[in-house]
């Protein structure tokens, strides 16, 4: 059971927080005035509401999709991963995205860049205010509780900064302690990052405060420090934090892959840290579900046929025969590409091929036609779930989407494409692969290998899909890597294992910058999908696409002290 949800049940006057805005989470029930902010239950109240910012939204359901905890615009639609799908015409500032030509007036950065400095500012409330209460005169938290919101709120604070910095790379730090109108761009956030990362496991325990299950806790705190700090590349260190979470986790075999994207089966052992969602039963509607993720479902199971598998993705899945990738880049000879471009009797009558050698780990990522989608469904019908083939190709999402018999009580009121799915920011499979990624640069090969292969075998264990006649839709194949022969040879493999694994959630393209190799990994890429859609010919990566450009209102409002990301 979801016994805390992100919602704030008061309205907070800004003359006491100085803030621009009232919190909004759920449905304001009233007012709290200065003395009753500077208590006990005031702070706790303001440490709700900064938790409130986790899925994107700030009020309403609509318009939240830059800001959308799954990242998938940045993170997926920005790299090899996935189309924006839908129609050329709907949401077109998202097509500049996709084809790497935003203008700072684009206003899916602007959603971005707002609701995480609200969130910032939730953070920051929290501890100014926390700290008043415990210099003041009246009843104050004990020093356990006290330290413990701190570290709550500093690594709340440092996943909004973490999720800005990766996206527009110069980004003003503030904290509860700044007193300057505006602050500048210039420096690096990083070690203000990590800081607040470092603090969080110094100080919080790994038993969440009244076993609320949303709350963040050390082992979250230590997975997010080594994440940031693989992104520093410091390895040794990354790599410590890492292990150490992988150390106190059941081992990931025992984890069933497809648990991760059920709403029966979330916030299990390998859900290091989600955002908790909930429809309908809280008084909110839809408020409190992903609303991030609302345009992204089949064009017929609900709106708004958003966020499709790339043709390059579904051929990624391809194995030899000895069940291992394609790390060469091979996979993309003799595509395949389901039944796009067929007509007439060759398209009704359509088989999917069941001897092509795939990952299974393919069908529980993309839909495709033939093959038994989500349980409930059937096989996917190709065409008819896809709003616009010619603009984004045959293939649907999945890990987003309820199973159908999950549909009733698992959505919004009214609101299909509004579900009380969890979102997983970092899950112990990513915590695996990130281990792995450290040990290759500390040199331990060995260690990296039996990683990898670990994620392997879980894949393996997944069943195989069938076709509507219940025939294995693919010959599927899964095997362990015998070594790693080489360093470059091991970042190969384990660059390859976060696409299978973690496609769709968010990750890619900021992998891709990270390592170095988002121009030619692009390039290349557009170079083979332009060969099925016009607007992605052409395309070539400058130096400044590995990030995007701030809003320009802000540096407006600024006057002059921001400063606008290079090249744009």
């Amino acid at each position: 059971m979801k016994n805390f949800k992100y919602i704030i049940l008061a309205t907070i006057l800004c003359t006491v927080l100085s803030c621009k805005k009232s919190f909004i989470g759920g449905n304001p029930q009233g007012e709290l005035t200065p003395e009753q902010v500077t208590t006990q239950e005031g702070v706790e109240a303001l440490l709700t509401g900064a938790y409130g910012l986790l899925n994107g939204n700030l009020n309403g359901t609509w318009g939240n999709y830059g800001a959308a905890p799954s990242q998938w615009l940045f993170g997926e639609v920005a790299s090899d991963n996935a189309h924006k799908g839908s129609s050329n015409g709907d949401q077109p500032n998202m097509n500049l995205i996709e084809q790497h030509s935003p203008t700072s007036t684009n206003d899916n950065l602007s959603n971005l860049w707002d609701r995480c400095f609200e969130g910032i500012l939730r953070c920051n409330n929290t501890l100014k205010i926390l700290t008043a209460l415990q210099s003041g005169s009246g009843k104050k938290f004990d020093e356990a509780r006290a330290t413990q919101i701190q570290g709550e709120a500093r690594l709340l604070r440092a996943h909004y900064y973490f999720f800005l910095v990766r996206v527009f790379k110069n980004v003003p730090m503030i904290t509860e302690t700044t007193t300057e109108q505006a602050v500048p761009n210039t420096a690096d956030i990083y070690p203000a990052i990590e800081a607040d990362l470092r603090f969080a496991v110094a100080n919080l325990t790994t038993t969440k405060f009244k076993s609320e299950v949303g709350r963040v806790d050390k082992y979250i705190a230590q997975a997010y420090l080594g994440k940031v700090l693989l992104y520093e590349k410091k390895y040794p260190e990354a790599y410590t934090e890492l292990n150490a979470v992988i150390a106190a986790k059941p081992g990931l075999t025992t984890l069933p892959y497809q648990n991760n994207f059920n709403i029966d089966t979330e916030n299990g052992p390998e859900a290091v840290f989600s955002v908790q969602h909930a429809v309908g039963g809280d008084g909110t509607g839809g408020d409190n579900g992903n609303v991030g993720d609302m345009l992204n479902f089949p064009y017929a199971v609900a709106c708004c046929g958003f966020f499709q598998p790339t043709i390059d993705l579904a051929n990624a899945f391809k194995t030899n025969a000895a069940g291992l990738p394609l790390l060469d880049g091979s996979y993309r000879t003799n595509p395949y590409v389901s039944d796009m471009g067929l007509t007439g009797a060759a398209k009704t009558n359509y088989q999917v091929n069941t001897a092509l050698s795939f990952d299974p780990r393919i069908d529980y990522t993309l839909g495709r036609r033939g093959v038994n989608y989500r349980t409930g469904y059937g096989p996917m019908p190709g065409d008819s779930w896809i709003r616009d083939v010619g603009n984004a190709g045959p293939f649907v999402v999945v890990k987003n989407v309820l199973d159908a018999g999950q549909v009733a009580s698992g959505t919004a009121p009214g609101n299909l494409n509004i579900t009380g799915l969890n979102v997983n920011l970092i899950r112990l499979a990513d915590i695996y692969l990130m281990a792995a990624e450290a040990a290759i640069e500390n040199g331990n090969l060995a260690r990296a290998l039996e990683l990898v292969n670990l994620v392997r075998a879980r894949a393996a264990l997944l069943p195989g899909k069938t076709t509507g006649t219940g025939t294995p839709a693919a010959n599927y194949n899964v095997g362990q890597y015998p070594s790693f022969p080489n360093p470059d040879y091991a970042r190969s493999a384990v660059r390859m294992e976060r696409r299978l694994e973690l496609a769709m959630e968010g990750h890619r393209f900021f992998d891709l910058v990270r390592w170095g190799i988002a121009k030619q990994t692009l390039e290349s890429y557009f170079g083979f999908e332009g060969g099925y859609f016009s607007y992605l010919r052409g395309i070539t990566i400058e130096t400044r696409d590995d990030h995007f450009p701030l809003p320009q209102d802000q540096i407006d409002r600024s006057q002059g002290i921001l400063t606008q990301s290079p090249g744009y």
